[in-house]
């Protein structure tokens, strides 16, 4: 009998129970791509081309497993019908969607479901549509053999950039009257050695440049997120909420321990607790550890724990700057993992925000010795932290003295890898206007810059 052209087929659904999706997936294991007659021609969908069904069905199985399928190119026959059982392996969840309309359910860790794709005439693209799942690699293909490769139905995908442009930066902009620049004094140290914080993920539209805003993921509704501090041997144990609409995690670098229970992502309206002990002193920093992590990092999810050298000395003035870079989405939308990937940014900040020390200047007295604590969350630029005007005589990074004040030398720059953090210190003995830059002048000119104004 001559296949006849079929009518849509109905929705993909889950599979109907762990036993069900055990053995789909071991049959296709077992058999690998298994192409089969199909007397029933009423389930099958016309795909990629208005090829006619030739009566058979491809079967695959694939997997999503460590930000990838497994296998992530599909060849079947032109005119097969093609149904994907998949299986996702992965701690998180994830879908797959055709750009040509079919897509399965969203699949939790562990689950099954089943995706016609209908009959293929050419090529077909697919992809996770969580945020940033697509662009880190959660792409898939289906081809046709016995046919001429087609253009591949691409497809916007839920991954793909929003309509609109991303606004343009001037880093030398001055805000407007009512912007208030954040604080960037260090908190003072907290009584007692175990320390209780609550972090809740929240999706927040801010203002990061004069005229431009960007939805950030942050922890606590800022970017960066609090700055804690405490002391070597202090414990914390920091409560994770979820209140975003995507799974996130939390890395603390200030702790030592398995990264599986406590960094693991948990889903929206989740929490978890996250317990480590302070065995080492410096600037460390946190972030969110769920992959793609260069788009949770670079839309905003980092901050700083501080804990004090045990011999750390008093200082007139304690500042946190916490520098990163921007890489704007369109306008009010999360930031770009294209740009993050080819290391494209916007803006290089400190605190969030550009050059927001510039328009609104830290403060010193005359005489007043001045710790600058210097985090770069990144995720991929270098930071050279330097004070116009000044020389540092003390000089801390990543858990070790490299100068201090009876010491005869001074350093000039306080350089700093993605991740990695330190302190300076100056006496500022004249009044004046002390600049602050990083040394990598072109991030200067993206807004890596303040003022210390001495009076």
């Amino acid at each position: 009998m001559t296949p006849t052209a079929p009518p849509p087929a109905a929705p993909p659904r889950p599979l109907g129970g762990v036993a069900t999706g055990l053995a789909l997936v071991l049959l296709a294991v077992l058999v690998g791509v298994a192409a089969q007659r199909v007397t029933d021609p009423a389930t099958a969908v016309t795909a990629a081309s208005s090829v006619a069904w030739n009566g058979h069905t491809t079967t695959v199985a694939v997997t999503a497993d460590g930000m990838r399928f497994h296998p992530d190119r599909i060849t079947v026959p032109a005119g097969d019908r093609l149904i994907i059982e998949l299986t996702n392996r992965d701690r998180r969840r994830h879908d797959l969607v055709l750009a040509t309309g079919p897509r399965s359910p969203m699949v939790a860790s562990d689950g099954a479901a089943r995706l016609d794709a209908g009959v293929i005439g050419g090529l077909v693209e697919g992809w996770c549509s969580l945020p940033g799942h697509r662009q880190a690699g959660m792409r898939l293909t289906v081809t046709t053999t016995g046919a001429a490769a087609a253009a591949p139905a691409a497809g916007p995908g839920h991954d793909a950039p929003a309509a609109g442009t991303a606004p343009a930066i001037d880093a030398m902009a001055e805000p407007g009257a009512g912007f208030t620049a954040r604080d960037a004094t260090a908190p003072a140290r907290p009584a007692g050695r175990r320390h209780r914080v609550e972090l809740r993920v929240q999706e927040v539209q801010r203002e990061v440049a004069p005229g431009v805003r960007q939805r950030l993921w942050t922890f606590n509704g800022t970017a960066p997120g609090p700055v804690l501090r405490g002391r070597v041997g202090d414990t914390f144990e920091i409560t994770l909420i979820n209140d975003g609409s995507v799974d996130h995690g939390i890395d603390f670098h200030a702790g030592a321990l398995a990264p599986d229970e406590p960094m693991r992502p948990i889903e929206p309206g989740q929490r978890l607790t996250y317990r480590f002990t302070a065995t080492a002193a410096g600037i460390w920093m946190y972030h969110c550890s769920t992959m793609p992590m260069l788009l949770h990092i670079g839309n905003g999810m980092y901050g700083a724990v501080i804990i004090d050298p045990p011999d750390l000395p008093a200082a007139d003035r304690e500042y946190v700057l916490v520098q990163s870079e921007l890489y704007l989405g369109p306008d009010g939308e999360p930031g770009d993992l294209g740009k993050m990937q080819a290391e494209t940014p916007d803006a290089v900040v400190f605190n969030g925000y550009v050059s927001q020390y510039a328009h609104r200047p830290l403060t010193a007295r005359p005489g007043d010795r001045v710790r600058f604590w210097v985090l770069n969350a990144g995720p991929n630029r270098t930071s050279a932290f330097h004070v116009v005007g000044v020389q540092f005589d003390t000089l801390y990074r990543e858990g070790e003295w490299h100068l201090r004040p009876a010491d005869p030398g001074a350093a000039q720059v306080l350089d700093l890898a993605p991740a990695a953090g330190g302190f300076v210190e100056t006496v500022l003995a004249q009044p004046g206007h002390y600049p602050f830059l990083s040394h990598l002048v072109a991030d200067a000119g993206r807004g890596a810059r303040g003022t210390i104004e001495v009076r």
